[in-house]
């Protein structure tokens, strides 16, 4: 399976190229199913999830014009016959997995199911992650929290951190789907996401054993037949 991850969706015409090519074909003739789950932890996630589909979401996931778009809630699988979701999960060209918590959609990719499908998806298959979505796809991830996470499922661990400007902050490590072998960093120097300043995403970095990208809203991380290479019309950091 490919992988597009990214920060905050198509958010440029280089990402959106870069998508194109992944699928080798148009957008519009192919098919897609959006993955809200991660949005749930969060007080208006179901306003949040309704509005991933919107045309004027920031992801742009409901405006690129696909042959058919669909929802695939990962909460709902588990009481669900695989035999009912799974043929609609192998025959989507992109699953487009939002943004949120990385720890709630990390353990709901695992409960599911999902987590184990991934790897059996056709070769041309696109993954397509936002944010939380993007994390979520390596082996091992961290994410940073105001306070210890609630309902997550393990294994996770945590440290309390001090980050840049002495806030302090519990620094989660928690187990993710193992698409890619790399780990992402979203929101680079962004002033929405101070956490994710260049001077605290070396402190994340150094807690993951693997490769870290680090990257800004403009930029993506692109993985086909093995082949990674970064999608940038911003600023990004890859941390050995």
């Amino acid at each position: 399976m490919r992988a597009l991850l990214t920060s905050s969706g198509i958010t440029n015409g280089a990402i959106g190229a870069a998508l194109v090519e992944l699928l080798g074909r148009p957008v519009a003739e192919s098919s897609a199913l959006v993955i809200p789950t991660a949005l749930h932890p969060f007080p208006g996630g179901p306003e949040m999830a309704y509005r991933a589909l919107s045309p004027e979401s920031r992801t742009r996931f409901g405006a690129l014009g696909w042959k058919s778009l669909g929802i695939l809630e990962l909460t709902a699988l588990p009481s669900i016959d695989p035999d009912v979701w799974t043929p609609a999960v192998r025959a989507a060209d992109a699953l487009l997995v939002c943004g949120g918590d990385p720890l709630f959609l990390a353990g709901w990719m695992r409960r599911s199911g999902l987590a184990g499908l991934l790897p059996t998806m056709r070769p041309e298959a696109v993954y397509v992650g936002v944010s939380a979505g993007s994390i979520a796809a390596a082996s091992t991830f961290v994410e940073t929290y105001t306070e210890p996470p609630h309902g997550n499922d393990g294994p996770w661990e945590s440290e309390a951190v001090e980050f840049e400007g002495g806030v302090d902050r519990i620094l989660v490590k928690g187990q993710g789907a193992g698409l890619v072998d790399f780990a992402v960093i979203p929101h680079l120097e962004n002033p929405g996401h101070p956490d994710a300043s260049l001077a605290n995403a070396e402190k994340w970095a150094a807690r993951i054993p693997a490769p870290t990208y680090a990257i800004d809203d403009d930029s993506a991380v692109a993985v086909a037949d093995g082949d990674v290479r970064v999608v940038s019309e911003g600023q990004w950091r890859l941390f050995a």
